[in-house]
């Protein structure tokens, strides 16, 4: 009888116990799954690492949950990408953009709203050491969570932590089969086994714990978790959405120009933005708030980032004039939950 070839085997770790803050997860996963093996990758959800840890939002009973929902949604915003009704996509202290902040309010209590942990990749890096010390044994830790994906339908399981286990694995610079050489090929190794997990954990069936057994990786040195999945803003060409661009929490200015002037508010600001490419804006005209230019900054305010809207303001309003249209600057106060630095007035082109 042929052998089937060796291959990479995923295990539930079942029978864990509800977790609640303050509990010992090393302990109870070491009880659990006793056969633990060096090179073994322990995938645990991100939602019971919160729990034992705290991270937890507690409503008082008759409060308004959503209402709850909501506040800590944005006290975990670092920056909004998007927003169509009550969702709100968001980019999250850790770095991560994500739905609602990555905050869950399936499989717990009533009462409580589960953020995501604070910093995933310690809690991979303690939970790591602990399984060593109780167990004996080497194994890489992935924390996951259930993330949707740009322009998929569908959730799938994702690493918001890691230890002992690279998040990407590097293609770049290998030459393939054919001779071609790779240029972007980097793999999202911790990804691909918090998906793999899940497929044995589920979402109702009350498994948090999978291994993932055969993969053997060798720990990174030194070890950054998954801070290497982070895309910087640089990088992203798509740091906010179109139909439903929002510009919250970052300075922005609003033009106003009268009937008949939109397109050349619009026109100066892209001359301005292909002048100056390194001072990126997300420039947006016409739509729901027809005569209104919105112009948003790219990423959270920082002193550089508002210099450089400053930048792209002052060459705009050169390009007006150059056109012979005249401009007055009106400082405004915030309003909308959208901080404004202020409005500029476009005038009607001298005759």
């Amino acid at each position: 009888m042929s052998v089937p070839p060796a291959g990479v085997s995923v295990l539930p770790v079942a029978g864990l116990p509800e977790f609640a803050p303050g509990d010992d997860l090393a302990a109870a996963i070491a009880g659990g799954a006793p056969w633990l093996a060096d090179g073994d990758v322990v995938v645990v959800t991100s939602k019971v690492v919160s729990k034992v840890e705290g991270a937890l939002v507690r409503v008082e009973p008759g409060a308004d949950r959503e209402a709850a929902r909501q506040a800590a949604i944005d006290a975990q915003t670092v920056r909004v990408v998007a927003r169509r009704g009550p969702l709100k996509i968001v980019q999250t202290p850790h770095g991560w953009v994500v739905a609602a902040a990555g905050i869950d309010a399936s499989n717990v209590e009533q009462g409580a709203l589960v953020l995501l942990p604070e910093d995933a990749d310690a809690s991979a890096r303690t939970l790591r050491s602990r399984l060593r010390d109780l167990l004996g044994v080497d194994v890489a830790v992935v924390v996951s969570d259930t993330f949707g994906r740009t322009w998929r339908e569908g959730l799938t399981d994702v690493a918001v932590g890691s230890a002992g286990i690279p998040a990407l694995v590097d293609h770049r610079g290998a030459v393939d089969a054919y001779g071609n050489r790779l240029e972007t090929t980097r793999i999202a190794l911790v990804d691909e086994l918090a998906s793999a997990a899940d497929l044995v954990k589920g979402k109702l069936d009350g498994v948090p714990v999978a291994v993932v057994r055969g993969l053997s990786p060798a720990a990174p040195e030194p070890d950054e978790g998954t801070r290497p999945l982070v895309r910087l803003p640089a990088e992203d060409l798509f740091p906010y959405g179109s139909r439903d661009l929002v510009g919250s929490r970052s300075p922005e200015v609003e033009l106003v120009p009268r009937e008949g002037e939109l397109e050349a508010v619009a026109a100066a600001f892209r001359t301005a933005s292909a002048a100056l490419p390194e001072f990126p804006v997300v420039l947006r005209h016409g739509g729901e708030g027809d005569g209104v230019v919105d112009v948003h900054l790219t990423d959270a305010v920082t002193t550089t980032t508002a210099v450089n809207l400053g930048a792209l303001l002052g060459a705009a309003i050169v390009q007006l004039h150059a056109e012979g249209w005249s401009t007055r600057w009106e400082p405004a106060a915030t309003a909308g939950g959208t901080s404004l630095v202020g409005r500029l007035w476009v005038g009607t082109r001298p005759a």
